[in-house]
């Protein structure tokens, strides 16, 4: 590990221009490429204390030996030299996006003398028309076999083509009327090329020509009476209609335009783009990241559009790109965009209508195939063990841990404090385990003595559990018979009961069981899985010291010794351990920590969907709630005949009881309830300041 302060140029050595800089390592290998308005200001941030870093760029200023740089007169220099210089070195360090599959392309070999039309993978070769990409290469093919009516271009092999030429018959597309035969010399090279010319002018969105001409000679040939003919135009014109149908109309005004949209996590990114000719998606594609440096949105963006456009020209560049965020320079990004195409290249973030709705969609594609892409890397078997035990060794563990409990707190200010349990087993989650908390013993924010709380009384349940069962081993303290009681560490944190009586704390998630149960050990007397009763081998805490050293505050209270306990702490992605003032720095590739993320935002997720849904419940909550033997349906008919809870607080006995269902009983519990509730303070209308009436039904629903 290098000191940066070794190879630290001096400040009067690096000049204050534009320029591109490269990192190497002592082998002379390029590890990092950038660029930088002002390359003085920008490289003085990598050298500064090691502390302040990201840890990303940490690792990156620790592994090179050298920095060196190159001068250039524009920003737009410096765009173009750095994609140059990432595509020539590969740095290890630098962003690069991978397709998730390899997308096919339609492709038209101009640069033949008999231009073919076939479907292509892989890199683009010069002189080849391309349109796409789309998901399946079916997809291409439907629309060619479409397309051939009008436009007969030849698609056989350059083998098949030679056989025909030489033996002097065409294959069964010639015949069949779907290739114009050039094979034989039924048309001219010329004449082949220009349909191959249409061809791709349709393809790009110049669709409406064709249809007209093929409608108007159709016309012609019916008042001729050369039916045969017109029927043939007529079909034709219906095949172009359903090629055209096979691209949805997505924007009204025929725009040309790429649509490109972004989801990322602190580990990884995936970039979406929808290709967008004559107003119709003609072509989707994406990729995947590891996010190796420290980079935002618009870094993705900035990166992203050098991966598609650094070696298109033309009109593969559109007239239009939209992004979900700008680069830092996109003045700069622009020009280099219209350098490419030859032509102004607009470079946005859609505001309103369409356009927008259509980046929603692209967005929604880019998170699921992010989700996608973590569900197969979660799925696989051998990446899950090295996962485990790459957290066993970082982490000093015997063994892998096969069953890991994490736990977070959520809130809103303070209100609604719930905290979470998942739990993985083997690297999968297990639904059916996952339990929900309320914090009882005290009110008010307090995230270390919530932790506290909550592992306190998961363990605690453990333990009685085993002593239940016999299966509790007596914990002896010197001069002391007996078993060691575990003690209450959160009094007034008692569990709530389930219908049978049983004690539980909230209940899990609804969703059905995604297993059956463990073992006969497992069960309660009445076939139900016991409660709490297997103890993990790892604890992870969403947070970072405070909440570990709480966690292991209260399994030492309780006398419980050997479950590892560990902290994620969510900004720089560290691994805390309890009495360790510094934190374990697992790689940013490894998947451990990978594993470590998942489980945390997954126990995030969990905590917060149950806070919300609580404060929901509460912000409806209503005083006619707590009336035994009330229920919705009758709820519902007093408000409907009343109109409001104010209005029913008025009403006598009597009054009530004409509420059909409703009988002089029920009719008095309602009104000695609603007597002895406080009404609630008037709602205002904070524009105008007008008390508002409370609202039909809404308290109650």
């Amino acid at each position: 590990m290098a000191d940066p302060s070794s190879y630290r140029p001096k400040p009067g050595q690096i000049p204050d221009s534009p320029g591109v800089y490269k990192f190497r390592d002592e082998y002379r290998r390029v590890i990092y490429v950038g660029k930088a308005k002002n390359l003085r200001q920008r490289l003085a941030n990598y050298f500064q204390d090691l502390a302040g870093l990201h840890p990303r760029t940490r690792t990156m200023v620790t592994t090179a030996a050298s920095v060196e740089w190159t001068v250039v007169s524009t920003e737009v220099e410096a765009l173009q030299l750095e994609y140059s210089w990432i595509k020539e070195y590969d740095p290890r360090f630098n962003v690069k996006y991978r397709d998730d599959k390899s997308y096919p392309y339609l492709a038209v070999t101009l640069n033949e003398e008999f231009p073919r039309v076939q479907v292509m993978r892989g890199a683009k070769r010069k002189g080849v028309r391309y349109f796409g990409p789309y998901g399946h290469a079916w997809a291409i093919r439907e629309t060619v076999d479409l397309m051939l009516r009008v436009f007969p271009v030849r698609t056989c092999s350059a083998g098949v083509f030679k056989n025909a030429a030489r033996s002097g018959r065409p294959c069964l597309l010639g015949y069949i009327g779907k290739c114009s035969a050039p094979c034989v010399g039924r048309v001219t090279p010329q004449e082949h090329r220009d349909l191959a010319e249409d061809f791709c002018d349709f393809m790009a969105g110049r669709t409406g020509t064709y249809i007209r001409r093929l409608e108007k000679d159709m016309t012609r040939a019916a008042e001729d009476m050369e039916y045969e003919r017109a029927a043939r135009l007529r079909d034709d014109a219906e095949a172009l209609r359903r090629a055209m149908e096979k691209s949805a109309v997505v924007l009204a005004d025929a725009t040309d335009a790429d649509l490109i949209a972004v989801a990322e996590d602190e580990l990884e990114a995936a970039v979406q783009i929808f290709h967008v000719r004559g107003g119709r998606v003609r072509g989707q594609r994406g990729w995947v990241t590891d996010k190796v440096e420290a980079v935002d949105t618009a870094g993705l963006v900035e990166h992203a559009l050098q991966q598609l456009y650094g070696e298109e020209t033309g009109d593969s560049v559109p007239k239009e790109v939209l992004v979900p965020a700008l680069p830092d320079v996109p003045e700069a990004v622009s020009q280099w965009l219209a350098d490419r195409r030859g032509s102004h290249v607009s470079l946005r973030i859609p505001q309103r209508g369409d356009k927008k709705d259509l980046m929603g969609t692209v967005q929604r594609n880019a998170q699921q195939a992010l989700a996608l892409h973590k569900t197969k890397r979660a799925s696989d078997l051998t990446t899950r063990s090295r996962a485990l035990e790459e957290i066993a060794e970082a982490l000093g563990l015997g063994s892998a841990p096969l069953r890991v409990e994490c736990f977070d707190i959520s809130h809103l200010q303070g209100d609604d404090v719930v905290a979470s349990m998942v739990v993985f087993e083997d690297g999968l989650a297990r639904k059916s385990e996952y339990r929900r908390f309320q914090i009882k013993g005290f009110e008010g924010q307090d995230d270390v003595r919530s932790m506290h709380e909550v592992i306190g009384r998961r363990f605690k349940r453990y333990l009685q559990e085993k002593e239940r069962t016999g299966e509790w081993e007596e914990i002896r303290s010197p001069g002391v018979t007996g078993p060691v009681p575990a003690p209450d560490t959160a009094p007034a944190a008692e569990p709530s009961h389930s219908r049978d009586g049983s004690p539980q704390d909230e209940p899990r998630e609804d969703g059905p069981r995604e297993d059956g149960p463990r073992e006969d050990e497992s069960r309660e007397d009445d076939g139900r899985p016991k409660r709490f009763a297997y103890p993990p081998q790892l604890v992870v805490v969403d947070g970072g010291q405070p909440q570990v050293a709480a966690a292991k505050r209260a399994l030492d209270e309780l006398g419980i010794d050997d479950i590892a306990v560990c902290g994620l702490a969510k900004r720089l992605e560290e691994v805390w351990l309890p009495d360790e003032d510094d934190p374990v720095v697992l790689p940013r590739s490894s998947e451990g920590l990978y594993l470590l993320q998942r489980i945390r935002d997954e126990a995030h997720r969990f905590a917060i969907t149950y806070q919300r849904a609580k404060r929901a419940k509460r912000v409806r909550s209503s005083p006619l709630d707590d009336i035994a033997g009330l229920g919705e349906t009758r709820k519902q008919a007093l408000i409907k005949h009343f109109g409001s809870v104010r209005k029913l607080r008025q009403a006598t006995i009597d009054e009530i009881c004409e509420v059909p269902g409703i009988g002089r009983r029920t009719a008095e519990s309602v009104a000695v309830a609603l007597a002895g509730a406080a009404p609630p303070a008037p709602a205002v209308n904070t524009a105008t300041g007008e008390i508002i009436d409370e609202d039909d039904g809404g308290s109650t629903s």
